[in-house]
């Protein structure tokens, strides 16, 4: 062939042409890697801000004594949640893609590739995170709620301050899978030409019809990246929960 990376110049076997391929192609599959964890990372943060508003509608409960046009528009707006939240939650992902990059483009309106990817991804994240934020919402007792209104706290300052924060930490696990998946399932998005990590495998996988060993190099990447990020959400998790050895104030007193 001529050229040697690693030291190899005529690979023999697969373990071979798999670092042949990765010397030659180290660049492409970089910008792979990089373009991959950017849509993951943007569609996911984004996704977790539409999951946690669309989490908060679902919470949203209507009094009796209500005004009549706040019970209207809150039903309208759960109503629109539950659409949503069915719809991206009941049909795959890459048929999502295909739909809202070539449905926006047929309304006139220039899209990306790449913005489409990330669209896709926060809409798709937001449906599921809706109901992981409304189950962690309602994990937190309700007397906490109804000691915050009792010392004069708005039902708003409530859920933010007392109820999200606690909501928060009971589904960073959730979260963590969230983002472990959209980091997978971004080479869904090769459909709609996104020279992501999987698009990247396939375009070296064809120059040397060598498809299998270029798909295991991307294995290896993905594996890699998704036990870093485990790791690192492990830790925060952690973090997150404090310490294990709080002693309370009163049994401390009764043991001096």
């Amino acid at each position: 062939m001529g050229d040697s990376y690693f030291g190899i110049t005529d690979p023999g076997n697969s373990l071979e042409w798999m670092v042949f391929l990765t010397g030659k192609y180290f660049g492409m599959f970089l910008e792979g890697t990089i373009l991959t964890l950017y849509i993951a990372v943007a569609g996911t943060l984004l996704g977790f801000v539409l999951g946690y508003l669309v989490g908060i509608i679902q919470d949203i409960r209507i009094n009796q004594g209500d005004f009549f046009i706040k019970k209207i528009v809150v039903r309208i707006l759960k109503i629109i949640a539950s659409v949503y939240v069915e719809i991206f939650r009941d049909t795959p992902m890459i048929v999502q893609a295909m739909i809202i990059y070539y449905g926006i483009r047929q309304l006139g309106v220039s899209m990306t590739p790449v913005v489409a990817g990330i669209l896709v991804t926060m809409l798709n994240t937001g449906a599921y995170m809706a109901e992981t934020v409304r189950g962690g919402i309602g994990s937190i007792d309700m007397g906490q709620r109804e000691g915050a209104w009792a010392m004069g706290m708005s039902p708003l300052k409530t859920m933010l301050y007392i109820v999200l924060p606690q909501a928060f930490r009971n589904i960073i696990p959730e979260m963590t899978n969230t983002f472990l998946t959209n980091l997978k399932m971004t080479s869904v998005l090769n459909v709609i030409a996104v020279q992501e990590l999987f698009m990247a495998a396939k375009t070296v996988g064809g120059n040397y019809y060598k498809y299998f060993e270029s798909y295991m190099v991307i294995a290896v990447v993905y594996f890699v990246l998704c036990f870093v990020f485990n790791k690192l959400f492990g830790i925060l998790e952690k973090k997150l929960k404090g310490k294990n050895d709080y002693v309370l104030a009163v049994e401390y007193m009764d043991n001096q």
